[in-house]
Formats: structure tokens, C-alpha cells, sequence
């Protein structure tokens, strides 16, 4: 019983309720590329990524106005509880789960703007760099930090994977040369997705 309690542990096998237990199918992991150095516009990079590698891509989407917790308002340079639109997304390519996000932008920088609803409007579906230039924010840099940890329960169902396996998080965060103009927190099961980092050498 501790053999197949290590093994479900570390993914092997899966325990059905009054069936048994069954060695578990393992995905095939497919590669994510992360790269902010590209000149798209009329749509979104996610889109665009997945369709590079062959696959079609696709998202769900929903927005609230919020409070930014402590965390939000020291990535975006703000006072915690100032208000912000919050979106959180699910994408996917083959009707299946990539990754999961809620991002963040403050309210002061989009409140009354085209914008201001990131999927709704004349400009839903592109990029928040695109969107931004919109209301004349230029984006000049981004930053990603990279961590890993179990998958909180919320997100695991989201996502179509067990409660408690292990997940890629990145702190994303746009930035003109004068602030922060948008945050995101982005969940990737670490089983099915690597990710892949393009960066130019000058």
C-alpha cells in the first residue's frame, strides 16, 4: 500500500474509487515559448504562439473591477486596495487546459477607455502591449519571475489536473519607463508544458 501510495504521489499510477488502481498515462510534454520581442499586432501573442507550433489556441475569459491585494499593488507600484481591473483567463489549445492567469491593470491608467475591459471592445483579444499603446502607454520592458509549487485546488480543477501536483508560476509584469501598467499571475502544469525563452543576443 505505501508502494502505490509513492507512486500516485509521483504521478505514475491513478487510484479509482471501488475499481482499483491503474498505471497512469503520462502526457506528452509539449514545448511554451515565452517571447516578449516580437512586433505583433491584430491579435493575441497566445494565439499567435499556438499557431506557430501548429495547434490552435484559444481562452476564457472574465473581468471585475477589485481591490489590489498588498501583493498586485507592489508589483504595479500602487497603494494596496486602489482599484484595478481583474481578469482572470483559462487558455487552451485542443479544448484542453494550457495554463491558467489573472491579470491585473490599475483603473487610473484605463477607467473610461477603450481598453478598460481587456476582452470586450474594439480591441478584445490583443495583446496587452497592442492595448496599451492604445492609450498611450509604450511598454519598453517586461519582467518574468519564475517559480513552482503544488497546484492550489481551484487551480488544479481549472486546470484538469490533480490537487496538489506540481505547477509552474510566473509573476509577469509590463512596464513603460515610467511605471508598471499591468501584472499577471500565470499557472503552467509542469507534466505537459516546458517552456522555451527566446531572447535576442545584441
Amino acid at each position: 500500500m505505501e508502494a502505490v501510495r509513492l507512486l500516485i504521489a509521483e504521478g505514475f499510477v491513478e487510484s479509482k474509487s471501488g475499481s482499483g488502481s491503474y498505471v497512469r498515462r503520462r502526457p506528452e510534454m509539449q514545448r511554451l515559448t515565452r517571447s516578449w520581442y516580437t512586433n505583433r499586432s491584430g491579435g493575441s501573442p497566445f494565439r499567435a504562439s499556438m499557431e506557430a507550433a501548429g495547434r490552435p489556441g484559444a481562452w476564457e475569459s472574465s473581468s471585475e473591477r477589485a481591490a489590489m491585494t498588498p501583493t498586485i499593488a507592489s508589483r504595479l507600484g500602487a497603494r494596496p486596495d486602489e482599484p484595478a481591473m481583474s481578469t482572470r483567463y483559462t487558455f487552451r489549445s485542443d479544448g484542453e487546459p494550457v495554463m491558467v492567469s489573472e491579470s491585473w491593470e490599475p483603473l487610473a491608467l484605463t477607467q473610461g477607455t477603450a481598453v478598460m475591459l481587456p476582452e470586450e471592445g474594439p480591441h478584445a483579444g490583443s495583446g496587452v502591449v497592442e492595448r496599451m499603446t492604445v492609450i498611450g502607454q509604450r511598454i519598453t520592458r517586461a519582467e518574468e519571475v519564475v517559480s513552482a509549487r503544488p497546484a492550489l485546488a481551484a487551480e488544479a480543477a481549472r486546470l484538469g489536473i490533480r490537487p496538489g501536483s506540481l505547477v509552474l508560476t510566473i509573476a509577469r509584469t509590463y512596464f513603460t519607463e515610467e511605471r508598471a501598467v499591468e501584472t499577471a499571475d500565470i499557472v503552467i502544469p509542469v507534466e505537459r508544458y516546458a517552456l522555451v525563452y527566446e531572447v535576442p543576443v545584441r
